[in-house]
């Protein structure tokens, strides 16, 4: 999300230092174009995003049309930091799926942390039906959902690849949380057990007892070293400037400090398991 804001923040700075340079009060170009006064205030603070018309129009007014160009191009690549996502979404969640996939098949080490759910490449097919159907429900996208399903398993073919290394961090409540039925809750559980076991793969729980280095607010997957992908509820952000790379490295780092890996983090998922054995296909009270 910060790549965006810096975007847009960077884009106010040039529109207001135009505007310094020309000598004009943020009034004076307002009441050039019939404006409120607001308006040049909030976009040079970043507060509100410019249009395509609003820096044309902004670039005549301090006589600069030769940054037009250039600041309307700034402005597409913040738009293009939203805009993929929303496209993928009309398109249903194959497409989605799709380019997670031509994503992973480009690393060789991947870096995952996932608060509450369990990732992508470790799911079962009943569970990541699951989650594409909330998707699907929650945005209103077309209803591909199978197809979404066969991608998303097929993106697993990775794990088996002798060139890749993977390090997944979750925290325990990923376990236990109702992100699915007990049946298919105690199918995933076991396949994450599986999981824990293959030897290019590192499995680290965060006990729930455990102090935690810094809040979880969301997961995120650094891929190699070049890139972060960041699903919010409105986008999903790729961010590949070298300060947010290290950040979220720094930020996996305190992860890995408090998890719990090898037999210990067996025993979690064996815990959860037991948890839900006395649930899972029980008919309901009454």
């Amino acid at each position: 999300m910060r790549d965006i804001a810096r975007a847009r923040q960077a884009i106010a700075a040039r529109l207001k230092g135009l505007r310094l340079d020309a000598k004009l009060t943020g009034r004076q170009l307002a009441a050039r174009y019939g404006w409120q006064p607001s308006k040049v205030s909030k976009i040079e603070s970043g507060k509100q995003t410019p249009s395509e018309d609003d820096i044309r129009a902004w670039c005549d007014a301090v006589g600069r049309p030769n940054e037009e160009s250039d600041l309307i191009a700034s402005l597409r690549a913040v738009d293009t930091l939203y805009g993929e996502w929303r496209r993928q979404l009309r398109l249903g969640t194959k497409v989605k799926q799709q380019s997670w996939l031509a994503a992973e098949t480009n690393t060789t080490n991947f870096r995952v942390f996932e608060p509450c759910v369990i990732p992508g490449l470790l799911q079962t097919s009943e569970y990541a039906r699951e989650r594409l159907t909330q998707s699907v429900a929650f945005y209103g996208t077309p209803d591909d959902i199978d197809e979404g399903v066969s991608v998303r398993l097929r993106r697993q073919d990775v794990l088996y690849s002798n060139s890749r290394t993977f390090h997944f961090i979750i925290l325990e409540a990923a376990l236990k949380l109702g992100m699915a039925t007990p049946d298919v809750m105690l199918g995933q559980l076991d396949r994450l057990m599986a999981a824990a076991a293959m030897p290019r793969v590192r499995l680290g729980i965060i006990p729930m007892q455990a102090r935690l280095p810094y809040t979880p607010l969301n997961g995120f997957w650094i891929l190699d070293r070049r890139v972060v992908l960041v699903e919010t509820y409105s986008a999903e952000l790729t961010l590949t400037l070298s300060e947010e790379v290290g950040q979220h490295e720094h930020m996996f780092d305190l992860y890995t400090s408090v998890a719990e890996y090898g037999r210990a983090a067996r025993m979690l998922i064996a815990s959860a398991i037991d948890g839900l054995t006395g649930v899972a296909g029980d008919p309901s009270p009454g």
